[in-house]
């Protein structure tokens, strides 16, 4: 198999989704590995070592695309990339479909095999190609929302953690999963008073426990919700559902009666954003004022730190990356269940429940296509 890896494109993308140690083992198992020239500058790998693992340069995307018989990707592709993919090929990336109908057209008419690292699910409901990243974007969220507070940038010029007879700042996490989960880490070692909203009452349970009593949990439902984005000096959307558009659980409304000068990180940002009021932005302009609350959404948060986590990622999806490239598509699927949980478009069609819904498009179980 031909395994194509093109250069990111998406403004202050710098992760790349393989790096030389995968291609060594992709080419000394008998595949072909082709890399657009620079696509690791951004993360610290330069061509030569690409070279020297077996991969091959090519200058331009249009080459690897069309070459290629895998797109292996970190994010889904945009409107100049379009024309590149051809019919029936196998597409391996981030793609975050349901807020994005157009990309999600191009894919069932091209008849690609979509595979999205963000639903591949194992049989206890975890993520494991979104966790890494997910543990990015939580720690950087802090991080972000606290710069943000300072008076300077616009903020109410509170310190979290605090200082001796001071009150320490509020943050608020929507969401107990890995991305909400590692936030709470950061905050509360920063010293923050820390909430912690989540449905599943098992999570919260389990929070709990791993935090001894320095993390407060609330159930997650619309009275508490309001209570606990009223009080807050940094709220934190951390909510998602594998493959559907992200639940709207903070309303306009409820954001114009927040504290003036206080912050909103929402981490799920790339699949609609769970705060009304959040709109995709850029790394180079990460934030926004809206009814005095400062709006910070930017959707590749990881690729500021981008070698951190293209290690980080490519742990996790190469393993994928090979069993597709050895096995064939229909062999990997069938062997593997996560891998086929994570096929959102087969053959033209949607096979993944949740983007079918978010889109009003007919499901097609992938079973019945294999």
């Amino acid at each position: 198999m031909v395994i194509g890896v093109p250069k990111e494109i998406k403004e202050e993308e710098y992760r790349v989704s393989l790096v030389p140690a995968g291609a060594e083992m992709l080419t000394s198992s008998g595949h072909r590995v082709i890399v657009q020239a620079s696509a690791g500058e951004g993360c610290g790998i330069s061509d030569v070592e690409y070279r020297r693992a077996g991969a091959k340069i090519l200058h331009s995307a249009m080459e690897v695309f069309q070459r290629a018989d895998m797109i292996v990707k970190v994010k889904e592709p945009l409107p100049r990339e379009f024309p590149f993919l051809k019919p029936g090929q196998i597409l391996f990336t981030f793609l975050h479909l349901a807020p994005n109908p157009r990309l999600t057209r191009l894919l069932i008419k091209q008849k690609i095999t979509a595979i999205a690292y963000e639903t591949i699910q194992v049989a206890d409901g975890s993520l494991p190609l979104l966790a890494p990243m997910s543990e990015v974007a939580g720690r950087m969220a802090i991080q972000a929302g606290a710069f943000y507070l300072h008076k300077d940038q616009g903020g109410r010029g509170i310190l979290l953690g605090g200082i001796s007879g001071v009150g320490h700042g509020r943050v608020i996490i929507i969401g107990g999963g890995t991305a909400g989960t590692c936030a709470a880490k950061v905050a509360t070692g920063l010293g923050a008073e820390v909430t912690v909203l989540d449905v599943n009452i098992n999570r919260l349970a389990y929070l709990e426990d791993i935090f001894m009593g320095k993390v407060e949990t609330i159930m997650s439902n619309i009275h508490n919700i309001r209570e606990a984005v009223l009080s807050a000096d940094l709220l934190v959307g951390a909510v998602l559902i594998p493959g559907e558009r992200a639940p709207r659980l903070v309303s306009e409304e409820l954001v114009s009666k927040m504290k003036k000068g206080s912050v909103i990180v929402d981490v799920s940002v790339d699949q609609g954003g769970c705060v009304e009021t959040i709109r995709p932005t850029t790394h180079r302009k990460p934030v926004y004022p809206l009814h005095g609350v400062i709006h910070y959404g930017v959707a590749n948060m990881p690729g500021a730190v981008s070698r951190t986590s293209t290690f980080g990622l490519t742990n996790v999806t190469f393993p994928y990356t090979l069993a597709l490239a050895n096995r064939g598509v229909p062999g990997a699927l069938k062997e593997d269940s996560a891998l086929a949980r994570g096929v959102n478009i087969f053959k033209g069609f949607v096979t993944h429940p949740g983007v079918a819904q978010a889109m009003g498009f007919p499901h097609e179980p992938l079973e019945n296509l294999i």
